[in-house]
């Protein structure tokens, strides 16, 4: 199994290379992984992945859903895992060989903006990344799928944040309107509790929305001071992460924050005055599971 860890490093770096891909730069990575997927090691997995997959079938099914408004539309994943694994080889080695149809692909289903990359980098997040996953999840069992238990999702998403108040009332206000309930940890009663008590005892959510805004200033030992965001919303980050995983946590990012290096990978969108983050951020919680209401999103 040693070949095969070595080819799920050299995918996990090309998926690396497209999270951080421009207009001019994406097509390269799109080719590295759809060639590695079809490296001598893994294709004794993939003809069986490949045969229970209706790819037309499900296009045409995804065609039908949303209407005119960009964004919202969505893709029908069929019930069987294997069917879902055989379908995100044929769609990676579809956007790999043709960079038109993966601009329209990814704007069609994972419009996030009006910025080319900003499709790429946002299927990148929610179809991608989580498909490396389930598929070396496949590979490594040797083709064994177990069934899980999945538990219903909380309707409480919690709301990390720092100093900036009217970015916290912004996003808790947008949740509830679209009918989430946002928990707020200075409003929940104290009872004695420390800090991370308090965090602890209001974690049963399914979600939580991390917001970086520039409250603090730090730097290397000598270095210049660099606007970031306070520690405690770092480490409500970091325990949110282990808590409900990378794909359940989304930080927005409001003005010039620097984004730790330890936290690659995680889900980032700008909090625009334009409010273009509104319908990111209901992307994200579409693609972690939730129903989005999009007209109440569009309000």
């Amino acid at each position: 199994m040693s070949d095969v860890s070595d080819i799920f490093t050299q995918i996990n770096n090309a998926v690396l290379d497209l999270q951080g891909s421009q207009p001019q730069t994406f097509e390269r990575p799109l080719k590295i992984l759809s060639r590695l997927l079809h490296s001598s090691d893994l294709e004794k997995f993939n003809g069986d992945l490949i045969a229970k997959a209706d790819y037309d079938g499900f296009i045409a099914e995804s065609e039908k859903t949303g209407d005119s408004m960009s964004g919202s539309h969505q893709l029908v994943w069929p019930d069987d895992p294997e069917s879902v694994l055989g379908l995100g080889i044929q769609l990676i080695d579809k956007m790999a060989a043709d960079p038109g149809f993966a601009i329209d692909f990814c704007h069609y289903y994972f419009y996030s903006g009006s910025k080319i990359i900003a499709g790429i980098h946002a299927a990148t997040r929610q179809f991608i990344i989580p498909f490396v996953r389930d598929y070396k999840a496949y590979v490594t069992s040797r083709g064994s799928i177990q069934p899980r238990l999945i538990m219903p999702k909380s309707n409480k998403i919690f709301i990390v944040h720092g100093h900036d108040g009217e970015a916290r009332e912004t996003v808790a206000r947008f949740l509830g309107n679209i009918g989430f309930d946002p928990v707020i940890l200075h409003e929940q009663p104290n009872r004695g509790r420390t800090i991370i008590e308090k965090v602890e005892a209001n974690s049963d959510v399914g979600f939580a929305v991390v917001l970086l805004t520039p409250d603090d200033e730090g730097c290397v030992k000598g270095g210049t001071p660099e606007p970031r965001a306070r520690q405690n919303v770092l480490l409500e980050l970091g325990y949110f992460i282990g808590l409900l995983k990378r794909e359940n946590v989304c930080a927005l990012k409001r003005g010039q924050v620097d984004i730790p290096s330890d936290f690659a990978g995680v889900v980032w969108e700008t909090m625009d005055a334009a409010n273009g983050w509104k319908q990111a951020l209901a992307r994200e919680l579409q693609a972690a599971g939730y129903e989005v209401d999009w007209n109440k999103v569009m309000r």
